[in-house]
């Protein structure tokens, strides 16, 4: 079992951020990457339907002898972690309680921001964890869903990026936060230009290296690092289109394998 690379699923290719931070944080383990681009979003989909998937996605990964599973989707994340934590053996882990307990600690004021798509700050997710936490925190949620597009199309540090998040972070600016989590798995690669609309004054909680480090003390406290060689990635999808490696490759900052595709 220890020898098993790690699960990662996501709806679509967004969770490919946190695989890269993944990768950074375990470079030893191996893991294995479903895309459930044939269904993406899960966003527009009930709760029941996101749930089935989820349930559906851990099935395939531990087909492939996975250890543990990390689900790199928000919305499953909202809508589906606690089912598959019970309904399941090995440790699951979400994006959103890292990245929430990352941003508590780090809010000197309580006044923290979070950004995502419309369906995950629809969920309350983000706002909820947050407030359980820290019942007296100021939380102000933006939805921000150009910023998906956006990445897609490689506009990463372009003019028209810059303007489109002035305008969807002004509230912020005049709410004056402290800090601002980026709950979307597309917006690390907006970094730079967040950081700079936001200023030095705002930390930037990244959901993705959150889950990350999340993830290296599951490994430890469930003894299951046993890989001791340079850990390897592979790749499965539900679709695929002839942008996939072009984009994949922005994501993960390096190339990927062959992909292999599998029906849904």
């Amino acid at each position: 079992m220890e020898d098993g690379p790690i699960g990662v699923f996501d709806s679509g290719i967004g969770g490919l951020t946190v695989l890269r931070e993944l990768i950074n944080h375990l470079p030893g383990e191996s893991f294995v990457y479903f895309g459930d681009t044939a269904r993406v979003p899960y966003g527009t989909k009930s709760a029941e339907t996101v749930q089935r998937f989820s349930r559906e996605n851990v099935r395939l990964l531990l087909e492939r002898g996975v250890k543990s599973v990390v689900v790199a989707c928000n919305t499953a994340s909202s809508a589906a972690l606690p089912m598959l934590q019970k309904e399941f053996s090995v440790p699951v882990v979400g994006v959103i309680e890292p990245g929430v307990r990352a941003a508590v600690k780090a809010s000197a004021t309580g006044r923290i921001g979070v950004i995502g798509t419309a369906g995950t700050i629809r969920s309350g997710a983000y706002q909820e964890g947050i407030k359980r936490l820290r019942p007296q925190a100021d939380v102000i949620a933006q939805s921000c869903p150009l910023f998906v597009p956006l990445v897609e199309e490689g506009w990463i540090d372009h003019e028209v990026t810059e303007l489109v998040a002035s305008e969807y972070l002004r509230e912020f600016a005049q709410r004056d936060i402290d800090t601002l989590v980026l709950g979307c798995t597309h917006y690390p690669l907006l970094k730079p230009v967040i950081a700079r609309v936001m200023g030095p004054m705002v930390k930037l909680v990244d959901s993705a290296v959150e889950t990350a480090r999340e993830m290296v003390r599951v490994i430890a406290r469930e003894n299951l690092s046993g890989w001791t060689g340079r850990g390897r990635f592979s790749v499965i999808l539900s679709d695929t289109s002839p942008s996939f490696e072009e984009i994949a490759r922005r994501f993960l900052g390096r190339d990927i394998p062959a992909v292999e595709l599998v029906n849904r």
